[in-house]
């Protein structure tokens, strides 16, 4: 590219609109710098700058396209790698980054296709290697999938997110200790990261070797004292210092991280919170669409569209902001908040006929103020639903925080609980929420009436 654009040396303070006099290859390189520290919106602006001078610009349109997939703007993203590639065919990176595009759209045919793409382009391609293996995997063909897993370590022996797939796989499979291994050489490849900190201690717990998983996060926490999730673990592994809920920075940072995949996992759990509340609610309301309804964490959506039939509205609350996207995409709500649930239940006074939450109070222990909150912001008559996991009714506390990072909660109680904030208990029916590590999840299914 030999033409100008208009540009600025400080990446830190670009305006693309008041530049001089920088090449097409200085302000793209400065654009990916801009991308690469996380400036979206100015890298945004100045990838359409270079594209205004240069619309056939492949490398534009393939970095662009990347930046609007991370920006949840998918639709817009494979229109411009698919235009990157048609103009210059060559280049393996765009046909992996374009697979992995419509691997979380859920395109898995024809991500299959542009991986093969890469692979053929450039065989060694151990990250189009990886990436089919999470694709293989997805549709449930887990031989395949660890074969391509294998052949990226293969293909790069130091791929860390390779050994971390590997070791999930692995360890859905009931392979544990394998799991171990590769989870132990992702973290001596990278001491630091925390995804392989995180489920080398999930496996540790596991195969029952709780000391040894909270040690992982205790060396994460001493590494990193502000990190939330190597926090709330070691308070789960260890039983001390237990917060009275999960931190919300715990809950932002978790479920932000799988928000991508979050319905394809429950799907693999055999998932039935949200059909079992929306049963429950069935037998105590009418389907009429007259009522306000909350979905209180509601995640990606799941209970939503078994909601609507009962909402004249249907609003939304989470605290990440990953699982709201994901919500949003559903086209259900008819409106989304993001926020902590007691603050945000404890701001909407009198406001809603049917407050619906599926496996949220999880992260709750103490479950008063949640409660509370809760009848405050239904109206008279107003009916709670929602699940919690069960322990056992000689638990001193009534509830306890469990290895894995959520709370369990007795029936006693949660039913105190209940009738302490002003609620007429209707129901609290035992049932098998999901499974999880190949043991089913037993938990309790509960609604209960503002009088």
């Amino acid at each position: 590219m030999n033409r100008d654009i208009k540009s600025a040396p400080d990446t830190a303070s670009i305006d693309p609109e008041q530049l001089v006099d920088v090449s097409l290859d200085e302000a793209l390189a400065m654009a990916v710098n801009l991308h690469r520290s996380g400036n979206a919106e100015l890298a945004e602006s100045l990838y359409r700058r270079v594209l205004q001078a240069d619309p056939a610009s492949p490398d534009a349109l393939h970095f662009l396209g990347v930046l609007l997939h991370q920006r949840d703007r998918s639709d817009e993203a494979v229109e411009l790698i698919e235009r990157s590639i048609a103009l210059d065919p060559g280049q393996p990176d765009r046909y992996n980054n374009l697979g992995n595009v419509l691997l979380e759209r859920g395109e898995f045919e024809r991500a299959a296709d542009v991986y093969g793409q890469a692979i053929t382009l450039q065989p060694g391609h151990a990250d189009a290697h990886n990436n089919l293996g999470v694709l293989l995997r997805a549709l449930q063909r887990g031989d395949e999938a660890e074969q391509a897993y294998r052949r990226a370590i293969a293909l790069n022996p130091e791929h860390v997110d390779a050994y971390n797939n590997l070791g999930m796989l692995l360890a859905a499979r009931g392979a544990t200790h394998d799991a171990v291994a590769c989870y132990c050489k992702a973290i001596t490849l990278k001491p630091l990261n925390a995804q392989s900190r995180k489920l080398l201690g999930v496996a540790y717990y596991t195969i029952g070797e709780i000391d040894k998983a909270g040690e992982v996060f205790r060396q994460w926490l001493a590494d990193e004292p502000d990190h939330p999730i190597a926090r709330h673990m070691l308070a789960a592994c260890s039983g001390l210092d237990v917060p009275p809920r999960a931190a919300d920075a715990y809950v932002a940072a978790t479920f932000d991280a799988f928000a991508d995949s979050f319905d394809a996992k429950l799907e693999r759990l055999n998932y039935r919170a949200p059909s079992l509340l929306v049963e429950t609610l069935g037998r105590l309301a009418a389907a009429d669409e007259t009522l306000i309804v909350l979905d209180a964490g509601c995640g990606t959506g799941l209970c939503g569209s078994l909601l609507k039939p009962y909402a004249a509205r249907l609003l939304g609350v989470d605290l990440s902001a990953g699982m709201l996207t994901r919500a949003a995409a559903r086209q259900v709500y008819d409106k989304l908040y993001k926020g902590e649930l007691t603050a945000f239940l404890t701001a909407h006074d009198a406001a809603f006929d049917i407050i619906v939450s599926a496996d949220t109070l999880v992260y709750f222990g103490e479950l008063g103020g949640v409660a509370r909150a809760a009848c405050q912001a239904l109206r008279p008559g107003g009916l709670l639903l929602f699940t919690v996991e069960a322990c056992d009714a000689g638990v001193a506390a009534g509830y306890r925080i469990n290895p894995h990072g959520r709370y369990s909660h007795s029936g006693p109680y949660v039913a105190d609980q209940l009738r302490a904030a002003g609620f007429e208990l209707l129901q609290m029916a035992p049932a098998v929420l999901r499974s999880e590590a190949g043991e089913d999840v037993h938990g309790l299914v509960v609604a209960a009436r503002k009088p």
